[in-house]
């Protein structure tokens, strides 16, 4: 593991756990060998450290190509396991980068609404993940996180407790099911957050 990961892993454990009292379950449900795909929604910037370091296999995530720009910051991201992405369209290098991690055996964090969703719950998913799953063809792990843009009302769980609850894996022969077309992008994308917003029917946070 690099050490800058390492670090930012331990240290995102430590404040959200003593800080904001994180409540985790289903890590179970994570594949124990092999390349997967963790998918959770998306709030804040937080969520890809907290979706990352509440696992016990390393795992890679996308960030905005400008992020990148900066040389000093883009080195840091880059060692904390980060991958540059083009918003607005469809990065072929990008989904590159992400098969050849899962190909390497790593887990790859992906959040299907493509970007933060302010002010509602959750937003239209978009085809990127259902192009991952269906060139890698290996389970996809939803999850559903709560909290990461309430920091004040779940500071030390006096209002609210933060969390992140993993449900079962979509399994890999399902994922290959899906044509690898327009269409069937979306239908696994469709698929993919419908199992996130069920976890959030059932599994509620502690206030």
């Amino acid at each position: 593991m690099k050490i800058l990961y390492y670090a930012g892993w331990s240290l995102t454990r430590l404040v959200s756990k003593l800080l904001f009292r994180i409540e985790i379950t289903g890590t179970e449900n994570i594949p124990p060998t092999g390349g997967f795909i963790i998918a959770t929604n998306h709030r804040s910037y937080f969520d890809p450290l907290l979706a990352g370091s509440w696992l016990r296999r390393q795992v890679y995530f996308l960030g905005k190509a400008e992020l990148f720009k900066n040389k000093l910051f883009g080195w840091v991201i880059t060692r904390t396991n980060a991958l540059p992405v083009k918003r607005g369209t469809i990065d072929r290098n990008a989904v590159k980068l992400c098969v050849e991690v899962i190909e390497k055996g790593y887990g790859l964090t992906v959040f299907p609404e493509g970007t933060r969703a302010r002010g509602v719950d959750f937003l239209s998913p978009k085809p990127g993940i259902g192009i991952i799953a269906t060139q890698t063809k290996v389970p996809i792990v939803p999850a559903y996180i709560h909290g990461s843009n309430r920091l004040k009302s779940c500071f030390l769980g006096l209002r609210e407790r933060m969390g992140m609850f993993i449900g079962p894996p979509i399994p890999a022969e399902q994922v290959a099911s899906f044509p690898a077309n327009k269409e069937g992008y979306f239908q696994l994308a469709e698929l993919v957050m419908s199992r996130i917003k069920e976890i959030q029917s059932q599994m509620r946070p502690a206030k």
